[in-house]
């Protein structure tokens, strides 16, 4: 089967350019030094293909990414780099026979890893982007009363998540010093040896934290691209032109098929004019026809990814390139077996 047949609308990963983008970041974080992100993929073989380079820890944001990491035998060091007082799905974790670590910033969500028999957490601080995260000047108390509550702290985390996409490289530098400098301080005042951070677009300029969580870099988006990372893009959205006339064309990739909250799409020589449910309208400089095929590439990879059930592999990055392999997306949801 060709790109082109697949039934549309459908992820496709370029093989090449994965190895790529694999390879790369393992050169700049090899080992422990990355802590890949599967919130971006949600795929239990893509994180096998990051573990089988080196990378025995992994991130992720939801108990059931862990769950299903735990289920294939990747549950070497699982970090929660969020919140969560679900008893009943921290439990699952904790009986899950992997070793997982817990991100905490209050005392409720330490109280919940207590309930459910979690064992290690990491102090997760504001670093500047206003999400989770206690204030750095808190964060010695906290680590303080968890230690009290029998958890092992082994260290902080702290996401610069305002950061990560300024285009702008100097201003992304000063952006990511300002906030390593505040976890910093909180690292001293907490302890531990970990102090896990980052992501895609400051993987090579964050040097305070022991280990970077970066994600997007494996299949890449549009909005990554725009900072000059040296990653190629690997995903795409196959779709299928089911309108054409002299003014626009429309193809069956639309709101639920793609993110938009980091902006529209692309398509190659064409201009993309918005998005619907079903829908994204655009104007190609060369004419289409109803029936026709375009690659639709998304700004954000992560939510994207969210929407599909399963990626198709290709040996290379056209509508003629053979797919070669099905990879599900085995980690998406929230609830475990769903």
């Amino acid at each position: 089967m060709r790109v082109a047949d697949l039934p549309t609308p459908a992820l496709v990963v370029d093989t090449a350019a994965l190895t790529h983008n694999l390879d790369t970041m393992t050169a700049a974080l090899p080992g422990a030094r990355l802590r890949p992100h599967v919130k971006a993929h949600k795929c239990t073989a893509l994180a096998r293909e990051q573990a089988l380079r080196g990378h025995g820890g992994f991130t992720g944001a939801t108990p059931r990414e862990l769950l299903g990491l735990a289920r294939e035998g990747l549950g070497e060091d699982l970090l929660l780099a969020n919140q969560s007082v679900d008893d009943a799905r921290l439990r699952a974790l904790a009986t899950s026979g992997a070793r997982v670590t817990v991100a905490v910033d209050s005392e409720a969500t330490i109280d919940a890893a207590v309930r459910a028999g979690i064992g290690e957490v990491l102090i997760d601080v504001n670093v500047g982007m206003p999400r989770c995260g206690v204030p750095a000047d808190q964060a010695g108390t906290l680590a303080d009363l968890a230690r009290a509550r029998g958890l092992t702290v082994r260290g902080t985390m702290g996401y610069e998540g305002h950061a990560v996409g300024v285009s702008d490289r100097a201003e992304r530098t000063k952006l990511t010093a300002q906030s390593m400098a505040v976890l910093a301080r909180a690292a001293e005042a907490v302890g531990g040896d970990v102090v896990s951070a980052g992501g895609t677009g400051t993987y090579d300029i964050n040097e305070t934290a022991t280990e970077i969580q970066a994600g997007s870099y494996a299949l890449m988006d549009t909005a990554y691209a725009e900072l000059g990372l040296p990653f190629r893009h690997a995903l795409a959205i196959v779709a299928t032109v089911i309108h054409a006339n002299p003014r626009w064309s429309v193809a069956d990739c639309g709101l639920k098929a793609l993110a938009m909250d980091h902006g529209n799409p692309t398509i190659a020589d064409a201009r993309v004019l918005f998005c619907s449910d079903e829908h994204v309208t655009f104007t190609p400089e060369t004419p289409v026809a109803v029936g026709d095929r375009v690659l639709v590439r998304p700004a954000h990879v992560d939510p994207t990814v969210a929407y599909h059930e399963a990626f198709h592999l290709a040996d290379g990055a056209g509508l003629d390139a053979e797919v070669v392999d099905r990879w599900a997306v085995d980690l998406r949801g929230w609830n475990d077996g769903e």
